[in-house]
């Protein structure tokens, strides 16, 4: 079996969906090389790709397996990185604080973050969209509603980078072992002086089994909530206005007819989203997709992508159209990890693109921005800059 080399590909993070198109065309799983692996398994086809989500002969749990030697920390005690029955324990505690009600009441808040970037922002009359909206936006609502302190921001974001879109090795270690060291600062912080926020929320959690979240788990918690909290957003926002602006005439539909903005984030999502692939999966045994045999041990990765371009499930799939009927895309996963936060994200996405365009009726490109940075590696995607102007 041919294996696809991905090393070097330096143009794959620019517009991996032309490689996605070809890999579908020839089978829904390949075998895959890259500048971190051997060979990993990448599954592309939008049916395979959900079943594979939610298929419980691959593990999330990287620990139980002998392919990664690296040490453990206390933030890989979260949810996205266990399986079932551990993650069912943990996703019930959180699930009974992370409520609807508690997201739906942020509502006000969001529109109020959102006006005071704007306010900052329009005078101006050009920024980095990235630096000026789409990151401060998220980051700010998650830290709030967990009750980080504002000074600890700038700094969290460059972990976190460093932690999803690492540039080596060695700076993921030390980013991973600094942000353990500042979350159970944070914690402690949190149990002294509990305040009116969801980590304090949590460390307080218990269930109807007197349950609660560990040290460690608290830890993997706060973890997975600020990260997957603000990184995936940012990218939703950013990718989003990239799409609009890429394509005029749905930026001048989405203008016109501003009632239009929930399918438009759908599309969005589906389209161009925040995540290429899912995290890491493990095979527990043989599985067989499509032709191809995934052998016991080794790893998955599930192109998210790939699956929200394929033609046998999305008409026209490379055509960004606003009024598709996009539900049903893969961008928040499926299965038992899908995202948590999705109706945070989505409240968050329609909000920030409906207030842009309204407080910016000439948004286009900066030609002097430059070339695009985009976000390395086949976990998250999106540009780490978007210059904009008005």
């Amino acid at each position: 079996m041919s294996v696809v080399d991905l090393r070097g590909a330096e143009d794959f993070s620019a517009n991996p969906y032309p490689y996605y198109a070809k890999m579908r065309a020839e089978g829904p799983v390949h075998a895959v090389r890259t500048d971190d692996f051997e060979r990993i398994w990448m599954v592309v086809g939008y049916e395979e790709a959900r079943a594979a989500l939610a298929d419980q002969r691959f593990s999330k749990d990287w620990r139980t397996n002998g392919l990664w030697s690296a040490q453990s920390n206390p933030i890989n005690a979260n949810m996205l990185e266990m399986d079932a029955p551990h993650h069912t324990r943990l996703r019930k505690l959180v699930a009974r604080e992370f409520t609807a009600r508690r997201i739906d009441a942020l509502r006000p808040r969001v529109e109020e973050i959102t006006e005071g970037l704007l306010d900052a922002m329009v005078p101006s009359g050009r920024a980095d969209l990235v630096d000026a909206f789409a990151f401060p936006l998220p980051m700010t609502v998650i830290c709030e509603l967990l009750g980080v302190p504002d000074m600890d921001r700038e700094a969290f974001r460059l972990l976190s980078n460093a932690i999803v879109t690492p540039v080596s090795q060695e700076e993921e270690n030390d980013a991973v072992h600094r942000m353990g060291a500042y979350l159970v600062e944070l914690i402690e912080d949190k149990r002294c002086a509990p305040g009116d926020d969801l980590m304090s929320a949590l460390i307080q959690a218990r269930d109807d089994d007197g349950d609660r979240l560990s040290p460690d788990e608290l830890i993997g918690m706060a973890f997975l909530l600020l990260v997957a909290g603000h990184e995936t957003t940012v990218n939703l926002i950013a990718n989003g206005v990239r799409a609009l602006l890429d394509h005029p005439e749905q930026l001048a539909l989405l203008r016109a007819r501003p009632e239009l903005i929930d399918g438009a984030v759908e599309e969005m999502l589906r389209y161009d989203g925040p995540v290429g692939t899912a995290t890491f999966r493990f095979a527990r045994e043989s599985v067989a997709i499509g032709s191809a045999v995934i052998p016991r041990g080794e790893a998955v990765l599930v192109a998210l992508g790939s699956g929200d371009r394929d033609p046998g499930r999305y008409p026209d799939p490379d055509t960004f159209d606003i009024r598709r009927e996009a539900r049903g895309h893969l961008a928040f996963g499926h299965g038992i990890h899908f995202c948590l936060g999705a109706p945070l994200a989505r409240m968050e996405g329609r909000i920030a693109v409906q207030a842009l365009l309204e407080r910016c009726p000439g948004l286009e490109r900066d030609p002097d921005g430059g070339e695009p940075d985009w976000l390395p590696g086949l976990l998250l995607r999106g540009v780490r800059h978007l210059p904009v102007r008005w």
